[in-house]
């Protein structure tokens, strides 16, 4: 390709190279502006809830079972 580069050949890997940057920076842009949204809402409300929410009901399963079976089976 690199003989054909005076035809244009040489523009369409520039052109691909351009294209990858933009992708690039557009993801990075992308999971910037995702970071701030979850970082607001954990400050929100309803991010404090949701997280209180999470913390109760690990709480809960981790105090449901205490070792007894699931299923209980009677004999007799």
């Amino acid at each position: 390709m690199d003989c054909f580069a005076c035809f244009g050949g040489g523009s369409k890997q520039r052109r691909r190279e351009e294209e990858r940057l933009a992708a690039e920076e557009a993801r990075a842009k992308a999971a910037e502006a995702a970071q701030r949204r979850q970082e607001q809402f954990e400050q929100s409300a309803a991010g404090r809830a949701a997280k209180a929410q999470l913390a109760a009901a690990a709480k809960h399963n981790a105090n449901a079972n205490k070792g007894e079976p699931v299923l209980k089976w009677q004999v007799g």
